[in-house]
């Protein structure tokens, strides 16, 4: 068990990991009372005043990122001499303990690694950041598919992976760009190299300069440019051949990479102009030629034909129609009158019924004729009712859609565990080696959770964006596609992985 606070504040838990240049802990920020990920700068003459401030100056570069896709940086501290790093705390496998374990991974799984990936990597461009060690170590994968780069700046700090002024090689050339093993500085086009050579050790297993233990023996490979032609890249291979071109001139900047994985297309975008309006030249009248033949006579117009005549109505007509209009209007009033007149008295005579409340009581009289005797015998008696009304009309509840199943996952979390926990398929944790420990402790470093664009986009998958806030205030979002299986009458979630 450790027992060490860093800089009075960090106190660290649990070690992560180690490489040439730097121990990684997992620590506690006694002030903010948050998990962080703690990482000591090591070099091997030690650390003297001047690295220390290099190491200050590039962290302060680093901390300026803010994307999805980057492990965020919040402090840097020196103790006991060495610069230390405090960065965002992932529960998560570093892409190269991935590719230890499975070998090599498919080609569309590597593809949406390297779509978050160069993503990252082009927000840090855009602020004027270059990583200078872009390898699947500093690539970390969670179990929900979700990237981010880490190690930002701390390869020039250290002098790691780089030619150094006095000319040493310090750590592996197996991910360099031929122009930095050639002695040339490390900028951008070096990280694009590097993005193509981490995708090609995932796609084939190793880098493509190999993994030979002879440090020299892989820089003069690297200087030279060459490597064997991947073998399962699939689609992707024109672009992972753009990425790793030996002339970093020829290489996409890395959100031309970001667009080209995302559309596995190495086709330049097409930008289409809007059409310029053309003037309409102005119509010109040409007078006609003077005729030189002599034209047709006209032909005679023809007589307007005379109008009909009308005929005066005739006056005694006019009154005979009105008084045949009088006549019908009095035989039709006189019908109507006696109709009505008739119907009332078979009212009167009919059986009576009252109704109350929608129930219908007959009065004790026995039902009459229109002449007010009792029906002939034999007959059956005709009684009116009332109709009740139908019965209420129950509602099935609505069927509960993917999205909305989506949405009830995340409303559970980050406080219900033991409810949510189960919405995860057998398969879903298995693959990616999640426990309810490990569930538990992934949410215990968020306050809250919530869903933001969510959309179905194809059978029993949903697409959403996934805003988390930690237990510092600290907000980031993760655009997911998930995957849902119905087991009974449950939607449960069996794939997630970043668009």
């Amino acid at each position: 068990m450790v027992d060490r606070t860093v800089a009075g504040r960090y106190r660290l838990t649990e070690k992560l990991g180690a490489g040439g240049m730097g121990v990684v802990w997992r620590a506690e920020d006694t002030r903010l009372r948050r998990i962080v990920a703690v990482k000591e700068l090591l070099a091997r003459n030690g650390f003297d005043e001047e690295s220390t401030r290099r190491a200050v100056r590039e962290a302060r570069i680093a901390a300026r990122l803010q994307h999805s896709n980057v492990i965020a940086l919040y402090d840097v501290v020196e103790d006991e001499g060495h610069p230390w790093l405090v960065m965002e705390y992932l529960p998560a496998k570093s892409l190269s303990a991935v590719i230890s374990e499975r070998g090599t991974l498919p080609a569309d799984e590597v593809r949406r690694i390297a779509v978050q990936l160069a993503e990252g990597l082009a927000a840090a461009h855009k602020a004027g950041v270059v990583h200078r060690d872009v390898k699947p170590g500093n690539v970390l994968v969670t179990e929900f598919g979700t990237v981010k780069v880490t190690d930002f700046g701390t390869s020039r700090a250290a002098d790691e992976a780089t030619v150094t002024s006095s000319g040493l090689l310090v750590g592996t050339p197996a991910y360099l760009a031929p122009e930095v093993a050639q002695g040339s500085p490390a900028d951008f086009p070096a990280d694009v190299f590097g993005l193509g050579a981490t995708l090609y050790a995932a796609l084939e297993g190793s880098p493509p300069f190999g993994e030979d233990t002879n440090a020299i023996a892989l820089l003069h490979r690297a200087a030279a440019g060459t490597f064997p032609a991947p073998e399962n890249a699939g689609a992707l291979e024109p672009v992972l051949l753009r990425l790793l071109d030996a002339d970093p001139g020829a290489r996409p900047t890395m959100a031309e990479a970001a667009r080209m994985l995302q559309e596995i297309s190495v086709e330049p975008v097409t930008v289409l102009a809007s059409p310029t309006p053309v003037e309409a030249e102005p119509t010109r009248v040409v007078p006609p030629a003077k005729a030189t033949t002599e034209l047709p006579e006209p032909e005679p117009e023809s007589e307007p034909e005379p109008e009909p005549v009308v005929e005066e109505e005739d006056p005694q007509r006019k009154r005979f129609a009105l008084v045949a209009v009088v006549l019908i209007m009095v035989v039709v009033g006189t019908v109507a009158f006696l109709i009505t007149r008739s119907r009332g008295k078979d009212d009167k005579a009919a059986d009576t019924t009252t109704t109350t409340t929608g129930q219908t009581v007959a009065t004790s009289a026995p039902p009459t004729s229109d002449a007010g005797q009792p029906p002939p015998q034999g007959e059956t008696p005709v009684t009116s009712t009332t109709s009740e009304a139908p019965p209420p009309t129950t509602v099935p509840p609505a069927a509960v859609t993917p999205d909305k199943a989506l949405v009830d996952y995340y409303a559970l979390l980050p406080g219900n565990i033991d409810a949510a926990f189960p919405t995860l398929t057998e398969s879903f944790r298995n693959g990616r080696g999640v426990d309810y420990d490990y569930y538990r402790n992934f949410w215990a470093g968020y306050s809250a959770v919530s869903l933001s664009n969510v959309q179905v986009v194809g059978e029993n998958q949903v697409s959403a964006t996934v805003n988390y806030t930690d237990l510092s205030g600290a907000q980031k979002s993760e655009n997911n596609l998930f995957t849902l299986v119905k087991s009974g009458d449950k939607w449960l979630i069996d794939n997630q992985v970043g668009i």
